[in-house]
């Protein structure tokens, strides 16, 4: 593999962790709407439901009563599809991650790949230096004893 296709390779891996990451913010944003919801839902149920004990108090009608039971019944049926809405975006949160993980996982890989293959091509280039300048120093010293010689 070149180097330029594995540069490619990591562009693209790194896109998709780009996306995953903002896929995963997207769906932890939507969990903390979903939870304030449910959490706005809850205390305007006992609210209402402190309206009712307080009405019982001071003597209430049997259709106002049933009023109340009724938006009651209403409100926590509510919360149980509020409670369940919680609790798939928290299962879709957590499939976010996992997938960005893997993406990290790739992207790092092709980062340890590149920096494997920098340190063999840097390594290379330096015997390949090494060998330049023995070849440099063994030439001057034959040229010194071939001109040693000839005097």
């Amino acid at each position: 593999m070149s180097t330029s296709q594995l540069d490619m390779l990591i562009g693209l891996a790194r896109d998709a962790r780009d996306q995953a990451g903002q896929a995963l913010a997207s769906e932890r944003l939507t969990e903390k709407q979903t939870l304030s919801q449910l959490d706005s839902l809850g205390r305007y149920r006992q609210e209402y439901a402190q309206r009712l004990q307080s009405a019982m108090s001071q003597g209430i009608d049997p259709a106002s009563m049933y009023n109340y039971q009724q938006f009651l019944a209403s409100l926590d049926a509510a919360l149980v599809r509020a409670r369940q809405a919680l609790a798939s975006q928290q299962q879709r949160v957590s499939q976010s991650q996992n997938q960005w993980r893997q993406e990290q996982q790739r992207l790092s890989s092709y980062d340890t790949l590149a920096t494997r293959r920098a340190w063999q091509e840097q390594h290379r280039e330096n015997k390949l230096e090494q060998k330049t300048n023995d070849d440099l120093v063994n030439s001057r010293l034959a040229r010194h004893r071939t001109h040693s010689n000839d005097h």
